[in-house]
């Protein structure tokens, strides 16, 4: 496994830009649909804006606790976990609650990164299915993931 497989969506951006700006590109994206709009399912096994929102708003109270406890101990081993398994969940969570739950927990780690050092950046972890990774690895796996879920969002507002 990679240990960035969301670095193909970032490229060389910097990540930071990327992750200030998803949760109003997601707004912008979402404003207009109805709740049927946002809970449509184009294909079985396939999310809907609603359950992706859902997914990033589990994924930033993971990330919350990965990038707290990389720097906290001395060489962290991240615990994976099943996004298909918590998505079975889904179905209990409104959008509304998910993106509010998701803009605070993301602002949050945005304020909590502006007290990352340069030598902070290099601090070592460990995901068991990835491999040893930098603090940095993490935020820019952020970075990546939410443009791809950007993506998926914009082409699910773009057929609805």
């Amino acid at each position: 496994m990679e240990l960035n497989p969301y670095a193909k969506f970032l490229g060389n951006q910097d990540p930071i830009p990327v992750i200030t700006v998803t949760v109003e590109r997601i707004r912008g994206l979402i404003d207009a649909l109805s709740p049927a709009q946002t809970d449509r399912n184009v294909a079985p096994g396939k999310w809907s804006i609603r359950e992706i929102i859902a997914h990033l708003a589990d994924c930033e109270l993971v990330f919350a606790v990965r990038l707290r406890q990389t720097l906290a101990e001395a060489h962290y081993i991240i615990q994976p976990f099943d996004q298909n398994t918590w998505a079975q969940r889904y179905g209990a969570y409104d959008l509304p609650s998910a993106l509010t739950l998701f803009a605070a927990v993301r602002n949050w780690n945005l304020k909590f990164l502006t007290t990352v050092t340069a030598d902070d950046r290099h601090h070592p972890t460990t995901h068991p299915e990835r491999g040893t990774m930098t603090l940095w690895t993490i935020v820019e796996t952020m970075a990546g993931h939410d443009i791809n879920h950007l993506q998926q969002i914009e082409r699910l507002a773009g057929e609805v």
